[in-house]
């Protein structure tokens, strides 16, 4: 069932600023967390995931603060390659969407 959202709706919108500022506090707490937690067990494979772990905080970051900014500018919603709406269903599910279906498929390519 498709549910129809108005990407322009300051609600919904101050909704999805909220929910990614949360996000963001969380992600960023986790982020020093893990940077923090500098024990060398001398175990590789422990290195090797926290160093994992690390790269995919730091990269939830970097979207979150872009979804966020995007909604600062007022292009939030619209597609950074063919400047399309991006389905608010899309944004619903992946909030920090920064291409519509289409040009994401091409983008991953």
């Amino acid at each position: 069932m498709s549910v129809d959202i108005d990407v322009s709706d300051r609600d919904w919108i101050a909704g999805v600023r909220a929910s990614l500022s949360d996000d963001l506090t969380a992600q960023t707490a986790r982020l020093r967390e893990l940077t923090e937690l500098s024990a060398d067990t001398g175990d590789p494979g422990e290195a090797h995931n926290r160093a994992a772990l690390v790269a995919a905080t730091r990269q939830n970051v970097e979207r979150i603060t872009g979804a966020l900014r995007r909604i600062a500018e007022g292009s939030y919603g619209r597609c950074e390659k063919c400047d399309a709406p991006i389905p608010a269903e899309r944004l619903e599910i992946v909030p920090y969407a920064r291409f519509c279906m289409p040009c994401q498929r091409n983008h991953n390519g």
